[in-house]
């Protein structure tokens, strides 16, 4: 199975223009998560997917591998269909841009599900420890079976909690993995209802009867949305650049 790691990384951004262009102990974000990501045992190629002409030389001038697409695509899911029909492969992971801290045993975990589940769309979650972030609409929820099977991702608190009893609630991780001829069909299909009510995309998946399969993991995403930001991450990798 040949799987491509695909990083979008978008220019404009309301609250932070530039992003993967900012300088984390030195070097440009975007280059932090393609090292770190480039560590998967599983990717037999890793690329960024820009729109703008600035981040493909910024990857390119640290040795990386970037290719242009359309600046109108509305999800990152569109933005990996168009590098699949410029690069061929089995499978695609849509991996975060702005997660400078992603690791690459993650990418594994998740190549691990998927070569058991070929058929099946693979993402992540991790156990939510911040009571506030549990009625946060900006953490995405997930819910899933017995089996590993994503039943519903929701802004919302799911499930709701009538019994009172200790409710253990997950945080969808934005990492998903997508056979090529579920992403080909995916970005094909009409916005949904669930999908237009909670601004969430893969509930386009599930609603045209998709399987997603979930994996748990303890890693917990630490993004990078507005400029003070920066410093959290700089902080957590200790003021030292990682090389």
């Amino acid at each position: 199975m040949k799987v491509v790691g695909v990083i979008p990384a978008r220019y404009g951004s309301t609250r932070f223009p530039g992003k993967p262009l900012a300088l984390i102990n030195g070097k440009p974000m975007i280059q932090r998560v393609y090292e770190q990501v480039c560590k998967s045992k599983e990717l037999a190629m890793v690329v960024v997917a820009t729109d703008h002409d600035q981040i493909k030389k910024a990857v390119e001038d640290f040795g990386g591998t970037a290719i242009m697409t359309r600046a109108d695509h509305q999800t990152g899911s569109d933005r990996i269909a168009e590098v699949a029909k410029k690069i061929a492969a089995d499978f695609y992971v849509n991996i975060q841009g702005d997660e400078p801290l992603i690791q690459a045993e993650l990418i594994d975990a998740l190549m691990q599900t998927a070569k058991a589940s070929p058929e099946a769309v693979v993402t992540a979650k991790t156990v939510i420890k911040e009571e506030t972030d549990i009625l946060n609409p900006n953490v995405v929820k997930v819910v899933t079976g017995e089996n590993a099977q994503a039943l519903y991702f929701s802004r919302s608190a799911v499930p709701y909690n009538r019994s009172g009893v200790n409710q253990i609630y997950y945080k969808h991780l934005g990492l998903y993995g997508y056979p090529r001829n579920v992403l080909k069909r995916f970005v094909q299909l009409p916005a949904s209802e669930l999908e237009k009510a909670e601004v969430l995309e893969q509930l386009r998946l599930i609603e045209n009867g998709y399987v997603i399969k979930v994996i748990e993991t303890e890693y917990e995403a630490i993004g990078v949305d507005t400029p003070e930001d920066i410093k959290k991450v700089e902080q957590l990798l200790g003021g030292v650049q990682i090389v």
